[in-house]
């Protein structure tokens, strides 16, 4: 469908951010609500067809509609206990399944036509073969189990709000605006603080995305994506991390020393994780193009300023 204007929770983070860009690229007026006093708010920029407001998760069942016109597009990325042992933490995300059902509410509210949520590789739980759509889902933690319930829960009530609904299980994003201690970024950091990075052996077959892609994806699943569908945002191919490493140290610090194995895998270290992007392509006409190596390069260029 096209569309003209799109409301955005969870924008501050590395996937909302790059959205944000992305539709402001296009021309798109963005309404993002963040979370009052968060410390990434300055984030994102100064301009005509941004509209900021103070709306924090627990505050969407009661947001008004700050104008005359309706927006067209919902996409719901606010998600909190994302790290750490707040993952486990099922009280927690039951709240947040109550925030995704408030989103949708909120989408009808604002005159939405379609709602679009971010759910994750954690709905899968632990897969010894590629990911798709069809697969087969058996979260492990509260995290995964929630972000299942809130993609059945907001389909079956955007059905009933007359509402399109769009699910997105994004693997891992890395760019800029991402967490400190997640492995691309604490690992350009070293690099670019002139340390050696300690890592696991690195045997790990990973799937890493650029943000800006994700966020072209998310784009077009508002524009192109088929209501009730659920679309995997992966790069689609199957490397070692530890070659993924190397390449991100070949293009911020070459010849840099990196400390393979000298970190030990997590207990439940998950050794496969890739995805079969297919449908994704087929429906949405969307293809990642941004190598590893120019993803490393513009996400060090940011970290550096």
């Amino acid at each position: 469908m096209e569309f003209q204007s799109a409301v955005i929770t969870g924008a501050t983070g590395v996937v909302g951010t790059a959205l944000v860009e992305e539709l402001l690229h296009r021309g798109i007026r963005v309404l993002a609500l963040l979370r009052e006093g968060s410390p990434n708010n300055d984030r994102l920029p100064a301009h005509p067809l941004l509209t900021i407001k103070n709306c924090s998760l627990d505050r969407l069942g009661t947001f008004e509609n700050p104008s005359d016109q309706p927006w067209d597009v919902f996409y719901h990325l606010g998600w909190t206990g994302t790290k750490g042992k707040d993952r486990f933490d099922p009280y927690i995300h039951t709240e947040n399944v109550r925030y995704a059902l408030d989103a949708a509410a909120l989408a009808a509210r604002l005159g939405c036509g379609m709602f679009i949520g971010a759910g994750s590789q954690a709905e899968y739980g632990r897969v010894e073969a590629k990911l798709t759509p069809q697969a087969l889902t058996s979260p492990e933690n509260a995290y995964g189990i929630a972000k299942l319930c809130a993609g059945q829960m907001t389909r079956e009530y955007c059905r009933t709000l007359g509402l399109q609904h769009v699910w997105t299980r994004i693997l891992s994003v890395y760019g800029p605006n991402d967490g400190p201690a997640t492995l691309v970024t604490s690992l350009i950091n070293s690099l670019l603080q002139g340390e050696k990075p300690s890592c696991t052996e690195g045997e790990q077959i990973w799937d890493l995305l650029y943000a800006g892609d994700a966020a072209e994806a998310l784009y077009l699943a508002a524009a192109n994506g088929r209501n009730g569908e659920t679309y995997l945002i992966a790069s689609g191919q199957e490397l070692t991390l530890r070659s993924q490493i190397e390449c991100i140290r070949d293009a911020v610090a070459p010849g840099a020393e990196i400390g393979f194995g000298e970190k030990p895998y997590a207990p439940r270290q998950v050794m496969y994780l890739a995805a079969d992007i297919s449908k994704t392509t087929e429906d949405l006409g969307w293809r990642p193009h941004t190598s590893l190596r120019e993803g490393a390069l513009k996400t060090a260029a940011v970290m550096r300023k």
